[in-house]
């Protein structure tokens, strides 16, 4: 696709065949949603959580930013819009399971890597810096343990990052330990389409078979 045309062509293309062949469910949707999963995932265009784990619509309320992040619990400062959409979907559409999913080849690890955007302006890089810096404790730490290679590391590390970051939340910390809420860690290579979930007591990501 080469421009805003093309898009439009597919949406047609969607209101004359998925839409069509679903209309009873969007119908439904129409009423209401009730998702069973939310996902907080990277806005990079190549990983889509609907695509990964092929799902209807309705199925999942989805988060999406760079690098998949997940700030800590705050009441100041200026980075609420994940937490605002955390909150809606945790107390208001109340979904039992939260997926953090990580992926290959993410630019917010190579922007935090390379600190490429320290000292930028806002609307030069320094807004993907402030948002990266929230990896870098995570950061020195992979980087001194994995040297010349950290890259994948890192991307590891990020998904436990907002999962610690998640427990920070009283509603997701006090829901989890009552057994109504669960959260899992996932990352998703793009060169072999891979997804690897998180075995928190052992640290490692294993592969779905």
């Amino acid at each position: 696709m080469t421009d805003f045309a093309d898009f439009l062509d597919g949406y047609r293309r969607f209101r004359t065949s998925d839409w069509s062949r679903q209309r009873e469910r969007w119908s439904e949707l129409a009423e209401g949603q009730s998702p069973k999963l939310l996902v907080i995932a990277c806005s990079d265009s190549r990983v889509d959580p609907a695509q990964i784990f092929d799902t209807s619509p309705g199925e999942m309320f989805v988060v999406r930013n760079v690098a998949n992040l997940v700030p800590p619990f705050e009441l100041g400062g200026g980075r609420h819009g994940v937490s605002a959409a955390l909150e809606f979907a945790v107390t208001q559409l109340e979904v039992p399971e939260i997926v953090v999913m990580g992926h290959g080849q993410c630019g917010g690890i190579s922007a935090s890597l390379s600190r490429q955007f320290e000292g930028k302006r806002p609307g030069e890089g320094g807004f993907i810096a402030h948002w990266v810096d929230l990896l870098d404790e995570a950061r020195d730490r992979v980087v001194a343990e994995h040297g010349h290679d950290p890259h994948r590391a890192l991307e590891y590390e990020a998904v436990k990052v907002s999962l610690a970051n998640l427990r920070s939340f009283p509603c997701i910390a006090e829901r989890e330990q009552a057994g109504l809420l669960k959260l899992h860690g996932a990352h998703f290579a793009i060169a072999d389409g891979i997804l690897r979930l998180l075995d928190e007591p052992s640290g490692e990501f294993r592969a779905v078979g």
